[in-house]
């Protein structure tokens, strides 16, 4: 499942140095909000109608089976889960997380690794 995900997200996103930051990768994938106010009325979100949906697709199903094992994506998803959040609420949520972690992953220019690298202290 993993090989196909990963050539899906290539072919969903393209080249993700085209996005300027990591909210526009998961505004692209419908992961973001939408404000829909109106008058008096603020702080009223719903689901965006105009997005990528095969990218939200790999993001959702990349979440989705990452939570299955033990270890940080689970604990996040039963954390969403504690704080009274629906499971394709959480869902969401991990696979927004997702996205903001593989953006700094791109970013370093690094690969993945359970334990996080060691701070470097400026001089």
């Amino acid at each position: 499942m993993v090989p196909v995900l990963g050539a899906t997200l290539l072919v969903a996103a393209g080249d993700l140095g085209g996005f300027p930051s990591a909210g526009h990768v998961a505004a692209a994938a419908g992961l973001v909000p939408v404000p829909n106010d109106s008058g008096r009325r603020s702080g009223n979100l719903h689901k965006p109608r105009r997005y990528s949906r095969p990218l939200r697709h790999v993001f959702y199903l990349s979440a989705q089976t990452s939570m299955m094992r033990e270890g940080p994506n689970r604990d996040y998803y039963l954390k969403r889960r504690q704080q009274a959040r629906t499971h394709t609420q959480a869902t969401i949520a991990l696979a927004r997380r997702r996205i903001d972690v593989l953006w700094a992953l791109l970013g370093d220019e690094r690969s993945y690794t359970a334990t996080p690298p060691q701070a470097i202290k400026a001089a």
